[in-house]
């Protein structure tokens, strides 16, 4: 009798325990955006179907990361502006801009350089659901333990393969680069470098995911106290939410947002899409 009760007791534990990690799973962790809340985020769509993140830095000029270019070229890119659901559209308060030019970073291998700029077709219309997300004004580096959010339409659970349909967001903090280089996490595999972020929380719940790519970390900066773009998403694959593999991001340093300028100052024209 005691045998069937224990087992009884133990089948119980290891639902409940399956139940934890399912129910964490939300962007990864997270909850629903108050609805556009967010009015600089982008859905990044190649043939109609959401691919990546994104933010709106000028009414022409979208910031993303380099990764999402991968196997898109001649393919239909279009960036949808002002949605928080990717299915329930009003046709009010969303724009659906083509995309003329994909700016991927030259140097971009992996995730180094993992930086991008989209061009779309004409300036947004900025109103209270489109409006752009100011680039830093100081490249000082982002110390560990600052709060941090991401949000996205990236895949709420790792066994999905479906993006979210409404927006999501996520708390997280920054890690030490020494942390994320450390036998403990990545162990140089990949080098996190200062051109780079690492973020996360200490339970390993929250994460960005498939579908996160190219979304924005703001930061809440001691020196500036408000929240400040600090990088981008570039660590959301297929395997999220890993014991001591925190999110990694690109960080909008010196030497990126001299980049950012420089093309956006001077518009090339070598990969313009047809």
């Amino acid at each position: 009798m005691m045998d069937v009760i224990n087992m009884v007791i133990l089948a119980f534990k290891i639902i409940f325990l399956a139940l934890q990690g399912y129910i964490c799973m939300e962007i990864i962790g997270g909850q629903d955006v108050k609805p556009h809340s967010r009015p600089y985020m982008a859905s990044i769509q190649v043939d109609g179907n959401h691919k990546c993140g994104g933010a709106l830095i000028t009414p022409e000029w979208i910031l993303t990361a380099a990764h999402c270019s991968l196997n898109i070229m001649h393919k239909r890119i279009e960036v949808l502006l002002g949605a928080h659901s990717l299915s329930n559209r009003t046709g009010k308060k969303e724009q659906l801009l083509k995309v003329v030019q994909v700016v991927p970073h030259k140097d971009f291998h992996l995730l180094r350089h993992d930086i991008m700029l989209l061009q779309l077709s004409h300036e947004a219309v900025l109103n209270k659901y489109v409006s752009t997300l100011k680039l830093p004004k100081s490249t000082e580096d982002i110390k560990p333990k600052t709060k941090c959010s991401i949000a996205g339409w990236g895949i709420t659970n790792p066994r999905s393969t479906t993006p979210s349909d409404t927006l999501k967001k996520v708390n997280i903090e920054i890690m030490d680069r020494k942390v994320c280089n450390s036998e403990v996490c990545y162990n140089g595999d990949p080098l996190i470098t200062e051109e780079m972020l690492c973020a996360g929380d200490k339970k390993y719940r929250k994460d960005s995911c498939l579908g996160d790519s190219g979304g924005p970390l703001i930061c809440q900066t001691k020196m500036f106290r408000k929240k400040v773009y600090c990088g981008i998403i570039i660590g959301g694959g297929d395997e999220c939410a890993l014991r001591n593999k925190p999110g990694i991001y690109t960080r909008l340093s010196k030497n990126n947002l001299r980049w950012i300028n420089d093309k956006i100052r001077v518009t090339t024209h070598n990969m313009t899409m047809d």
